[in-house]
């Protein structure tokens, strides 16, 4: 804890901004690929990836350009060939490479980056060599420009005024807005001004910082070390930019069905009784739940791929009885490997040399859970694939879900991470750690997914991660780490989880009820009703905490937390259809209003309530003793989930929120697929159908597949488009299957029609495709 001795004066330093710009323009040379150019003593390379992305990359002393890491997909950077067209003045250089426009003042070597349309996409960018070395960018902005993504920092949706370092860190206290480490380094940032959007993501997994706060209204971007390789993404809108980033860095994978439900953690079940016990409760209750995870009290001394056989004694009979059951379970698994002459891991690591080193050979050894320990050195392929093969423990004993912690990597010494001189081996091209700090977790979930995705005969793998990089969502899911359980934690959790989605994860969630110090009911209650919303939905709390399982403050609290994570099953086949959508295009499941408004001044930074695709409205309550709260509607109209009551949009309403209540909206005209099952296991399949204006068309869409298996991906999956004509006395539903290779030909679909007057109409549509008219109730 710091007192207020920390801010002597003669202890606070100021900021010396000291700093030589890349200038000026020296000669350029034009290449079939792009343009190269020469600032002061550097040389720049200017290529044009696609029509949406410029890459502006440094060339390493010997002036070739530098290897995209692998937060880049191999095949999203290639050569094109282009002509560049170049117009000189005595002033300024202007440079037309494809679609991109890019004008350079020839003393200053700032330059003006355009797209197609002829937005600016950068402005007035100055490159510069920092006093304390690395290179950096400074860009101008206006006053009123928004930003968003940069991963899950703490703090508002928008990041103006603030600034972050990108270090995963092991952040075990405090999580306050202020923080500008924590867990994941994701260096992209979206520009947002007056509607037009931009994005930039910097290419460098050193320490790197974005700062939107000392040069104001201009932001720096800049790197400690290793070079500086730029990617800068057209608009014009927010979704634009967010596809493009994750047509660069990857999508997340269709997970399967169960990782999408409910998910019960506690550090820690620390017994197989413990477990199944808790299992039978969770049935006895009849509250679904389709994980249980085991944190590191279920191994032998804290040495992964192990069970302790006292407290464990037979783990595969457990599994099989969980999953006889639904559940499946979530183990754990760190990075650190215990330093033990007689641990069968670590002697075979030894054996195959998997361990980071330093310069000069020796393995490096840090304190973690075990005590002293090794580390593999995930930056080569060859030790990826050694983890990968460990993994076979878990999956000879039925476990199909891994939970990476402490990835960061995290060691309990005076830096909390790995010396920054150890070398990695980085497929024959060396860098130490300092270089590649920020790829070490990424690195370690795409082992693990790589590996599990081969073992598991065609089954999808679940892979959760605490650290990760740009990329990251090819592999895993986040969450946000060790929380607290406060009502401002709550809170923050959402721009948190936002700013992730539109930061290409989108497939993330914060604790629930909060990982350290005591929930209350309330809170549990309150936190359950928002994160059954969430895209990952897990419940986790630490040691010597209050419980805060379901049913641990009482009935009342219990019925109520059992209805939301009943809702959450319910609304599953929407769920599913956004995680589709999320790995086709990148745009994210929970989805700030700005996304979806862009045009709504009232959105820019509204982060006290989301949107889970574009047809429902969540306004979570996250302030103790609060029964009603105001709502932002956007335009359009809305219909109160509960009550039924239409609401025109472009205004605050005032909503009743009882305890049992959570604030929710669903758009008028909108067609929600859900599942009227009660249980974790899918029921019967219907549409709900909420009225829009007469000559009005709502559109939906429902994704199916066996939800369990890469078979998609060959096809097996069904894909309808559906629609809802609205007339005065009557609606017309049409669903056509734009794919159909999944499903009997006869099954059934509910059709439920939710009109303005509070009545429902029901029908039965049968088949992928058909045509079903519902007329209005006398």
């Amino acid at each position: 804890m710091q007192t207020s001795e920390s801010i002597k004066p003669d202890r606070v330093k100021q900021p010396v901004l000291a700093e030589r710009a890349l200038a000026p323009l020296g000669g350029w040379h034009a290449h079939d690929w792009g343009v190269t150019l020469t600032l002061g003593q550097r040389k720049l390379a200017l290529q044009a990836i696609s029509n949406d992305i410029l890459r502006l990359v440094l060339c390493d002393d010997s002036g070739h350009i530098p290897a995209s890491t692998v937060a880049v997909l191999p095949d999203a950077v290639q050569s094109r060939a282009g002509r560049c067209a170049v117009e000189e003045t005595d002033e300024e250089v202007t440079l037309r490479l494809e679609s991109w426009t890019v004008r350079i003042d020839r003393q200053l070597g700032k330059f003006d980056v355009t797209d197609s349309r002829g937005s600016v996409t950068a402005a007035g960018m100055q490159l510069f060599s920092p006093a304390t070395g690395g290179v950096g960018a400074v860009l101008q902005a206006a006053p009123a420009t928004r930003f968003y993504g940069l991963g899950e920092e703490a703090g508002g949706l928008d990041k103006r005024h603030e600034a972050y370092t990108m270090w995963n860190s092991d952040v075990y206290a405090p999580h306050v807005p202020e923080i500008e480490t924590l867990y994941v380094s994701i260096p992209f940032v979206i520009r947002f001004d007056a509607g037009v959007a931009s994005g930039l993501f910097l290419d460098n997994p050193g320490k790197t910082k974005f700062d939107f706060r000392s040069r104001f209204p201009a932001y720096e971007v800049s790197a400690a070390t290793g070079g500086f390789d730029c990617y800068l993404f057209a608009g014009p809108t927010l979704k634009d930019v967010i596809s493009a980033y994750t047509r660069l860095t990857g999508r997340i994978e269709l997970p399967p069905r169960w990782a999408m439900g409910y998910h019960q953690s506690r550090y820690s079940y620390e017994t197989q009784d413990e477990v199944l016990a808790l299992a039978h409760t969770f049935q006895d209750k009849e509250i679904p739940l389709d994980a249980i995870y085991l944190d590191i009290h279920y191994m032998d001394g804290y040495r992964v791929f192990t069970f302790d056989r006292n407290r464990f004694p037979n783990p595969q009979q457990m599994c099989d009885e969980l999953r006889d059951m639904g559940i499946n379970v979530v183990t754990i698994v760190d990075p650190g490997v215990k330093r033990d002459p007689e641990y069968h891991v670590y002697r075979d690591g030894i054996a195959n040399d998997v361990f980071c080193k330093s310069v000069e050979g020796d393995i490096f050894i840090g304190d973690v859970w075990p005590g002293p320990s090794a580390f593999p050195d995930f930056t080569d392929d060859r030790v990826g694939r050694w983890w990968a093969d460990q993994h076979d423990f878990y999956l000879q004993r039925g476990i199909r879900g891994i939970w990476n912690d402490m990835n960061e990597p995290a060691v309990f010494n005076e830096t909390k991470t790995m010396d920054i001189e150890v070398m990695h081996r980085n497929n024959g091209y060396p860098r130490t750690h300092r270089e590649l700090h920020n790829l070490y977790g990424m690195l370690m979930s795409k082992a693990t997914y790589e590996g599990l995705a081969e073992k598991l005969g065609g089954e999808r793998p679940f892979l959760l991660t605490r650290a990760g990089y740009s990329g990251v969502q090819r592999y895993a899911a986040v969450w946000t780490g060790d929380n607290r359980s406060f009502w401002e934690h709550m809170a923050m959790a959402i721009p948190m989880v936002l700013n992730m989605g539109m930061s290409g994860i989108a497939f993330g969630g914060p604790d629930v009820g909060g990982f350290a110090h005591h929930t209350t009911g309330e809170l549990l209650a309150r936190w359950t009703q928002m994160g059954a919303f969430f895209p990952f939905f897990r419940n986790h709390s630490a040691l010597e905490t209050l419980r805060q399982e379901p049913w641990s403050f009482g009935e009342d609290i219990e019925h109520i937390v059992r209805k939301y994570i009943r809702l959450r099953y319910r609304l599953l086949p929407y769920q599913y259809t956004l995680f589709r959508e999320a790995s086709e295009t990148g745009v994210p499941i929970m989805r700030p209003l700005v996304l979806e408004y862009p045009d709504d001044p009232a959105t820019y930074n509204l982060d006290d309530q989301f949107l889970v695709g574009c047809d429902i409205l969540v306004a979570p309550v996250c302030r103790p003793d609060l029964r009603c709260r105001a709502v932002y509607l956007p335009a359009g109209t809305w219909v109160n989930y509960w009550t039924g009551e239409h609401l025109e949009g472009g205004r605050h309403v005032l909503v009743d929120a009882p305890l049992a209540t959570l604030p929710l909206f669903v758009r008028a005209g909108s067609i929600i697929p859900v599942d009227l099952g009660e249980s974790n296991r899918p029921g019967q399949l219907a549409l709900e159908i909420y009225e829009g204006k007469a000559g009005e068309v709502g559109e939906g869409r429902l994704y199916e597949d066996d939800g369990l298996t890469f078979a998609y991906r060959e096809g097996r999956y069904r894909d309808r488009q559906l629609t809802a004509e609205f007339h005065p006395d009557h609606v017309l539903v049409r669903a056509n299957a734009t794919h159909d290779g999944y499903g009997q030909a006869d099954e059934e679909c509910l059709i439920r029609m939710h009109w303005r007057d509070g009545t429902v109409s029901e029908a039965i549509g049968r088949g992928s495709s058909f045509e079903i008219s519902l007329n209005r109730l006398a």
